[in-house]
């Protein structure tokens, strides 16, 4: 019995500390033969699985390498619900080669991250949405370096950097409408080599997300990320979003940390120029003078 509970006990602590990792790459390929018929591809096996696609991303510089973003309907309603910086979990994204390999998102890593000590409240619909992931494109394996569970709503990367909600707010508004049509704008105008990869607006609840790329040739996305690893393509686009008049970006060294949690310092030192560089691109789409 003494060694019953002892093995009980351990096993309990093992499940309290579980690491989890931040992307799926999937054990089965899409085909398509190069980037474009690869993310053709995962598109149609997304949209069969009951996903929504609302954009496509092929980050300038990485040629072999693109995204696609997705909803799932029961996901979005939950989070709708929550409301406030909930938001920014509501876009899913998966990773396209142009060989046909595919990863998407650990939606539990990302949950826990985003939605923070309310996860609880929403785990089943991150578990839905994961089930409809992997039916889509198929079973994997985990990688992309490991962070335990509990400590994901609160992560950071090391003493000094960011967490979530770290000096996040770029720019207040009198109104949600106004903060909105101050990125859009800024979106179509293509501010500081943005360019829009989704937009979704939700006025009932005055919340709104973006997805933002980066095309800058010497400080966009091809000179960081080919940096750091571009298997992680996941981890793209950036987001910009908005709740009633406030407008919101995380900062890059909480989320470029939470994208590559096993990057060691020394190579985060040769991108140290990049959450500088992305933050400049999210005040300008938000309207900071």
């Amino acid at each position: 019995m003494k060694r019953f509970l002892i093995g009980v006990c351990l096993a309990l602590s093992a499940f309290a500390a579980q690491a989890l990792q931040p992307y799926v790459a999937s054990d089965t390929k899409v085909g398509g033969g190069d980037l474009k018929g690869a993310m053709v591809a995962a598109e149609q096996k997304l949209a069969a699985g009951g996903l929504q696609v609302v954009g496509r991303h092929t980050p300038k510089g990485l040629p072999n390498h693109g995204s696609l973003v997705v909803t799932d309907s029961e996901l979005t309603e939950t989070l709708k619900k929550m409301g406030g910086l909930a938001v920014v979990g509501i876009p899913i994204r998966v990773g396209v080669k142009s060989d046909g390999t595919v990863s998407y998102l650990n939606m539990e890593y990302w949950g826990r991250a985003f939605i923070r000590k309310d996860f609880g409240k929403v785990e089943g619909a991150y578990k839905a949405a994961a089930g409809k992931l992997e039916k889509a494109l198929g079973a994997g394996q985990p990688f992309g370096g490991d962070v335990k569970a509990e400590d994901l709503p609160s992560y950071r990367y090391m003493f000094g950097m960011g967490r979530f909600d770290d000096d996040i707010e770029l720019k207040s508004y009198p109104s949600f409408d106004e903060a909105l049509k101050q990125v859009q704008a800024n979106l179509a105008k293509g501010a500081n080599s943005s360019a829009k990869v989704y937009e979704l607006v939700y006025a009932d609840k005055k919340m709104a997300v973006f997805g933002v790329a980066h095309n800058d040739t010497e400080k966009g996305e091809g000179w960081w990320v080919n940096k750091i690893g571009p298997d992680h393509v996941a981890a793209l686009p950036w987001e910009i979003f908005i709740n009633d008049g406030h407008v919101y970006a995380l900062r890059g060294r909480y989320r470029t940390a939470l994208s590559w949690p096993s990057l060691t310092m020394g190579q985060f030192m040769t991108i140290s120029n990049h959450p500088d560089n992305v933050l400049e691109v999210m005040k300008d789409l938000a309207g900071v003078q």
